[in-house]
């Protein structure tokens, strides 16, 4: 199996590459600058490895929710070289890649015992991207699927819910104070969201939930119609690069 994996929902950009057991990953600055950043980044570890795009079974990405633009760069990316290379996306829950880095945090990469968080992502405009997810030990299931919530709607549904026993996302940070997440363990930063996202990324490919390239979707929860001149661009040279098969071209 060889697996290329992009996300950049939030300000920092995460790329892996799986061939087969050997996995290399990228944790870098993204926000504005992902557009830019993201096809180099996949580009070179490709070339690491001597591999040329046209080699990849399969290319994953963060499907959000998240920032619209980081959002529509890694899609835009993710499905210019799936059509060039002719190759299935898998989506992605951006979220779930909070709660599986949270689960090596805690358990350990290899970790077998249950885990369950939420996880709270700053939305900006006190606005909260947040999910729930429980790990069973051997895959991850969504509990509460990713909603956009203002402070105060999602301090209501924990308190149907019940208050988080883990809490992952840099909402922590952003509302420390005004939210109650009483008790919880605190997970507020990523240690690698690369390699969180890859392990994920090889888990759908094993659980075969690859999709045709048009269906290259992203999950957004506010509204924004058009790709930006950068996102159109991107999708360009990420097919450019696909047809040429040259990972250092």
């Amino acid at each position: 199996m060889k697996l290329l994996a992009l996300d950049t929902a939030t300000e920092s950009m995460a790329v892996g590459l799986a061939d087969g057991a050997a996995h290399s990953v990228v944790n870098a600055e993204g926000g504005a600058q992902a557009s830019e950043r993201l096809i180099p980044a996949a580009l070179e570890l490709l070339a690491q490895r001597g591999l040329a795009p046209s080699a990849l079974n399969a290319i994953a990405f963060g499907q959000g929710p998240g920032a619209f633009t980081g959002l529509r760069t890694a899609v835009s990316v993710a499905q210019g070289l799936a059509f060039g290379i002719g190759c299935p996306v898998l989506p992605i829950d951006s979220l779930m890649i909070v709660a599986e880095d949270a689960r090596a945090q805690a358990l350990g990469v290899d970790g077998s015992e249950p885990f369950e968080l939420w996880v709270a992502m700053d939305a900006r405009m006190d606005e909260v991207y947040a999910g729930a997810y429980r790990h069973d030990g051997q895959a991850w299931a969504t509990r509460e699927a990713p909603a956009l919530y203002d402070l105060q709607a999602l301090a209501a549904r924990w308190a149907v819910a019940g208050a988080p026993v883990n809490l992952a996302g840099s909402a922590i940070e952003a509302f420390a104070g005004r939210l109650p997440w009483g008790g919880a363990r605190l997970w507020p930063r990523t240690a690698d969201r690369a390699a969180a996202l890859l392990r994920l990324a090889c888990a759908a490919w094993s659980a075969g939930r690859g999709v045709p390239a048009k269906e290259a979707l992203p999950v957004y929860l506010r509204d924004k119609v058009a790709l930006t001149t950068a996102e159109r661009e991107a999708a360009k040279a990420a097919a450019a690069a696909a047809a040429a098969g040259n990972p250092t071209s």
